[in-house]
């Protein structure tokens, strides 16, 4: 028996996988990569148990634990005027061609002269993100994309700052919720770093924790029909703050008192006063 991980293009799952391996060497692991077209695919066909997906995604019947952002950015040829930039503004790049689906960064489309104007080109054909690095590098125009993408796609002929404008994307954890399992809670607990010793296995709470991590519970109401304030958790540091300054304030009480000295340190002289200063002369 073994545990099926699949990850999107630009999730690296090795920490999560390296910890697994030390809790459960008795259930080896399948981790594979997907496109985004089929990140949740995998799951519906049974190829996957869980899936580390990027945002947006149907989660019709899963459920999806947001783990992490990703910052956008865009990338140019290595001569692009980007390259003297730390951080590129969205409207600076309405002039560029984008040689992605306008739809796919909605915020850079609407700004676009090509999409306003109507003079966008058809797009090369490009069969993945290796044939579209390759244009980018040709200076046939940019794309915007998470960091970890750009990262994994990297050129040397390439360049890629971050791109305000454009909101970041997230990666989650998702699977279908009735099939929730002892392992899927096992790894649940490892992507949300749990220790080992608090990880849950119970398998009889599955459904009932993939429910919680689902969905937030509904808050108490007030008489009113408005949400009722929840109440102030104690710190955990509140007894051990106490305990603390009790133990100071006897410490104080019990400490004899200590005359102030006043001598000089050795080696050093302090001014004296002049018994005649403010007298006046002759006396």
């Amino acid at each position: 028996m073994s545990f099926s991980i699949a990850f999107v293009a630009g999730v690296t799952p090795t920490k999560w996988t390296r910890i697994w391996g030390d809790r459960r060497p008795d259930v080896p692991l399948t981790v594979f990569r997907t496109e985004t077209d089929e990140q949740i695919s995998v799951l519906h066909d049974g190829r996957a148990e869980v899936s580390l997906v990027r945002l947006p995604i149907d989660e019709t019947n899963l459920s999806v634990i947001n783990l992490y952002n990703e910052i956008p950015v865009v990338v140019a040829s290595k001569d692009h005027t980007i390259e003297q930039a730390a951080t590129v503004l969205l409207a600076d790049l309405a002039g560029e061609h984008l040689l992605q689906d306008p739809d796919d960064v909605p915020e850079w489309r609407d700004l676009a002269d090509e999409v306003r104007d109507g003079t966008r080109r058809p797009l090369p054909p490009m069969r993945d993100l290796d044939e579209t690095m390759e244009q980018v590098a040709a200076g046939v125009g940019i794309i915007i994309v998470p960091h970890s993408i750009a990262r994994l796609y990297g050129r040397k002929d390439v360049v890629s700052r971050p791109v305000t404008g454009v909101p970041d994307t997230q990666i989650a954890l998702a699977w279908i919720t009735r099939e929730t399992t002892e392992d899927i809670e096992e790894f649940i607990g490892i992507v949300r770093g749990r220790s080992k010793a608090s990880s849950r296995t119970d398998a009889g709470a599955g459904a009932a924790d993939a429910a919680a991590l689902a969905d937030e519970a509904q808050p108490e109401l007030r008489s009113d029909g408005r949400p009722a304030k929840p109440p102030r958790k104690p710190k955990k540091t509140d007894k051990a703050k106490a305990a603390a300054k009790a133990i100071r304030v006897a410490a104080a009480k019990a400490k004899p008192a200590v005359r102030k000295r006043t001598e000089s340190a050795p080696g050093r002289t302090r001014p004296t006063k002049n018994p005649n200063k403010g007298k006046g002369r002759g006396h």
